[in-house]
């Protein structure tokens, strides 16, 4: 008789906006750990609110580049530096950013239509339209009817989307994750949890991903520890008398 024990899935949490550019970095280099996991079929995401400007405006009208400086205390040449950082390293993992179109925004909206494709089924659909629609086709984030038209992009039905957007639907979500992130100690984003075990911050390489990844699935596979074993045992050639 042959008997099997199932391994539940690997559930890794990320909080994250769709503003964060290198949380869209971050996601990438997940994907790629992943195409090198044995086991990525296993592996369930679930995707968690985090507004890095809670009190934006819905559209923020001028220069990223100078909105940058100021908001960080740096030079408009330090500024431009460090977004052709972002855009470097984005191109390296194939996420095309477009600072020069982006209009950054209030992301409450997307992400109550993030908890609404949660509840789909759709999550990760809706999280990937909605960062490509900001960073490379200059969507602002911020306007309801942009969210509304990248969700249904994404496979939400129009009718659902039309509700959400015109009631507090999900924001008791939105905040609940909010709150667990403080709990967490999440002071900035990319915010990954591996299993409910192990917290990496940040747009870590594939390799560091994988790594995490590779070790939440060593520690629970069920395994069978020889702590000692006699002489008087039977085996194929016959018994120890």
């Amino acid at each position: 008789m042959t008997t099997a024990i199932e391994l539940e899935s690997l559930r890794v949490d990320i909080w994250s906006d769709v503003v964060c550019p290198w949380c869209a970095v971050g996601k990438a280099n997940l994907d790629i750990a992943l195409t090198r996991f044995p086991e990525s079929d296993r592996v369930v995401i679930v995707w968690h609110s985090f507004e890095l400007d809670p009190g934006a405006a819905a559209v923020r009208a001028g220069d990223y580049a100078e909105a940058l400086a100021r908001k960080y205390g740096m030079s408009l040449d330090q500024a431009r530096a460090s977004i052709d950082r972002m855009t470097a390293t984005g191109a390296s993992v194939g996420v095309d950013m477009r600072f020069d179109i982006v209009r950054p925004g209030n992301t409450f909206d997307a992400h109550r239509l993030i908890q609404l494709g949660g509840a789909r089924g759709i999550q990760t659909k809706v999280k990937e339209r909605f960062l490509r629609g900001y960073l490379t086709e200059g969507a602002a984030i911020g306007l309801p009817e942009e969210v509304e038209r990248l969700a249904i992009d994404a496979g939400l039905d129009p009718g659902e989307v039309a509700e959400v957007l015109a009631s507090d639907a999900f924001a008791a979500e939105v905040r609940a994750d909010e709150a667990d992130a403080q709990r967490l100690g999440a002071t900035g984003v990319p915010f990954f949890v591996f299993d409910g075990r192990y917290a990496v911050g940040g747009a870590q390489p594939p390799q560091v991903l994988l790594e995490v990844l590779e070790r939440c699935w060593s520690e629970r596979t069920p395994g069978v520890e020889v702590l000692s074993m006699a002489d008087d045992t039977c085996g194929p050639d016959g018994c120890e008398i």
